[in-house]
């Protein structure tokens, strides 16, 4: 039988092949067309461990803890608890049964309020979210600007943004938002014009304050069907609308102050039968008030304060019976009559910081002549002396407003006053 003898190995041989083996891979990588690598992060991958109460939730996972990777600063670790299957356990994560399958589970509101966020975007995070129908994400660190794919989320009727670093022009894209009836964008960086369109929307509730909103307020601002507006504390010129009157059934607060709004007051706001709060101080409003205001038979709290107003305070204003605070501070009224007198005796009417001659605290002579020598009169002066319900209901002088009442508890006073939700 031959015997099979194994040459002894060569280790010479071994070592130049493993030295130059590297080398001929080089050579031929060179000679082939290497796919390119994207530099995006890929969306998280689901482990198959993971066991989702629903499809849809299996689908939400990874948009989540992509949202999540861009979060910059988590001071309370709400991320902390974004671990896991159980996406309904998220912190400000809430989960129902959405209205195409009322058999399925889904993530239908966000309430991010308070949690401090920072993160350069919330775009690819809420407009990937089919089922939303609240985003309130109020006192958080988000920047950037709203997606334009929002308004393809059929669900979403509650939208709360405010009090964040958000920039940019009007979201445009919320105007095509049908189902849209609660929005709050104050107390961000917005800037530009406000679309007309923004006043055909069927919102109850409409939270512009604190931004960086400039020009005039659009002519069809009476269109809108909201309850509460807010406009103060941004840019905006020219006067206000007459078309106000037009929500005269529907709005119940609105404010304007501190804008840069001039020329006189429309006759047309004492048609707001419903308004319990309208605010107009520290703008360049001018000309006497209009005794249409007397009509303002629900009205709690009106503010001209910080203005150049002028002339005599209507008795008929002072007349009406629900009225708790009326701030005329700081213009340049000259007269006053009785009723209106009781009223700054009852604490009700402020009228500091005025031109009538026997009141205290009132201004030089030398300033309100200074004032009167440039005044310019208003247009339609006629109109300032009617009485719209006087035909209807005449208001009565038996008895004054005795301010006694607590105060009332205003909704878009909140909104300007503080930044948190509301």
């Amino acid at each position: 039988m031959e015997s099979f003898h194994i040459k002894p190995l060569n280790y010479s041989s071994v070592i130049i092949f493993f030295l130059l083996f590297p080398c001929f891979l080089c050579v031929v990588c060179q000679d082939s067309v290497l796919p390119q690598v994207s530099l995006l992060p890929p969306l998280p991958l689901i482990p198959d461990i993971l066991n989702f109460l629903d499809q849809r939730l299996s689908i939400i996972y990874p948009i989540i803890q992509t949202f999540k990777d861009t979060i910059t600063s988590d001071p309370f670790n709400v991320t902390g608890t974004w671990v896991g299957s159980d996406v309904c356990s998220y912190k400000g994560f809430f989960c129902s049964n959405p209205p195409d399958n009322v058999s399925a589970t889904t993530v239908s509101s966000i309430d991010f309020n308070g949690f401090e966020l920072s993160a350069p975007s919330i775009d690819h995070f809420i407009d990937q979210l089919p089922d939303i129908a609240l985003f309130h994400a109020n006192s958080n660190k988000f920047t950037g600007t709203i997606s334009d794919k929002l308004a393809k989320l059929p669900y979403l009727y509650e939208l709360d943004i405010s009090n964040n670093e958000l920039s940019g022009p009007f979201p445009m894209e919320i105007l095509n938002m049908k189902d849209l009836s609660f929005l709050d964008i104050r107390f961000n960086s917005f800037s530009g014009s406000l679309p007309p369109e923004v006043f055909m929307q069927n919102v109850e509730m409409l939270f512009l304050n604190n931004n960086n909103f400039m020009q005039t307020l659009p002519e069809n601002i009476g269109s809108t069907p909201a309850i509460y507006l807010t406009f103060a504390n941004n840019k905006f010129t020219g006067p206000i609308p007459k078309s106000i009157c037009n929500a005269s059934s529907t709005l119940k607060e609105v404010l304007f102050s501190n804008n840069l709004l001039n020329g006189c007051i429309p006759y047309e706001v004492g048609l707001l039968r419903e308004a319990r709060v309208f605010d107009a101080s520290k703008n360049l409003l001018t000309g006497p008030l209009p005794c249409s205001l007397g009509c303002l038979k629900n009205i709690e709290q009106l503010n001209f304060a910080n203005n150049q107003l002028y002339g005599q305070v209507p008795e008929v204003l002072c007349e009406v019976k629900k009225l708790e605070s009326l701030s005329l501070s700081n213009n340049y009224f000259t007269k006053v009559g009785p009723i209106c007198r009781d009223l700054i005796k009852k604490g009700v009417l402020d009228l500091k910081g005025n031109c009538v001659p026997d009141l205290p605290d009132q201004r030089s002579k030398k300033e309100c002549s200074t004032f009167f020598s440039q005044t310019s009169v208003c247009p339609n002066l006629p109109s300032y002396n009617l009485i719209p319900c006087r035909d209807s209901e005449v208001p009565s002088t038996s008895k004054s407003p005795t301010g006694s009442g607590s105060k009332t508890d205003s909704v878009t006073y909140k909104a300007v006053n503080q930044r948190h939700r509301l």
